[in-house]
């Protein structure tokens, strides 16, 4: 299959705070979006990558300049308001022979190669696959205010990363179904579970962590040292 990577960079970064969204912050002199194209250009699958940047972003483009990747970096588009409608927009630009689509966050600058081949392989064998990690801590769901109304099974359950991966017909089939609810779809592998298409979770890796605080750029900082 033809694998294409959706790399979403959108996002405002409103957690993380100050004037320069995340995704482009310098950690050892360099943004972090980089460190991201650099571990993705260890899956020899990728065939191709499709950026998606918010209105009026030129630092993307600015930051690639004069850098050379095994895979076809894309023109970026232009993502939405929501992830969802981002991932779409994306979508659609993908070029026509990729069969396989792997949404990634930007954010997420250290996905390994062992990660993204267990996570292609899934998703080739069942249709749709996304990473995931065991959850070491005791989950309760709680209603609006407070009560805890359930204790999940521990063992059950798993914190997912990305890239969410799946056929390109089933995304494509899941926003054509889900068109009046993306903006309430959170992750990719949610617009596929409400479109009624299965997802299976491959092994996640602890540090594939996704870049959201002044205290995760810390802890990068200290992962790039190793």
């Amino acid at each position: 299959m033809n694998i294409g990577v959706l790399l979403l960079a959108a996002g405002s970064g409103s957690r993380f705070g100050g004037v320069i969204p995340k995704q482009y912050v310098e950690v050892q002199g360099k943004a972090l979006l980089l460190y991201t194209l650099e571990h993705l250009a260890a899956a020899q699958q990728i065939s191709v990558v499709q950026p998606v940047v918010s209105e009026g972003d030129t630092t993307f483009s600015r930051l690639v300049a004069g850098h050379s990747f095994p895979f076809r970096l894309l023109e970026p588009v232009v993502g939405g308001s929501a992830r969802s409608i981002s991932m779409r927009r994306g979508l659609e630009a993908m070029p026509a022979d990729i069969d396989l689509v792997a949404v990634h966050d930007a954010a997420r600058p250290l996905p390994s190669a062992r990660l993204l081949a267990d996570v292609f392989a899934m998703a080739e064998l069942h249709g749709a696959a996304v990473p995931g990690v065991p959850v070491n801590d005791t989950i309760k769901r709680v209603d609006e205010h407070g009560k805890v109304m359930e204790t999940p099974a521990r063992d059950l359950l798993r914190a997912v990363q990305t890239p969410q991966v799946a056929r390109r017909a089933w995304f494509e089939r899941a926003i054509e179904i889900e068109s009046e609810r993306l903006h309430l779809h959170t992750d990719d592998a949610s617009l596929l579970e409400a479109a009624g298409f299965d997802v299976y979770v491959s092994r996640g890796d602890v540090n594939n962590r996704k870049i959201t605080t002044p205290e995760d750029i810390l802890w990068l900082e200290a992962q790039l040292k190793q």
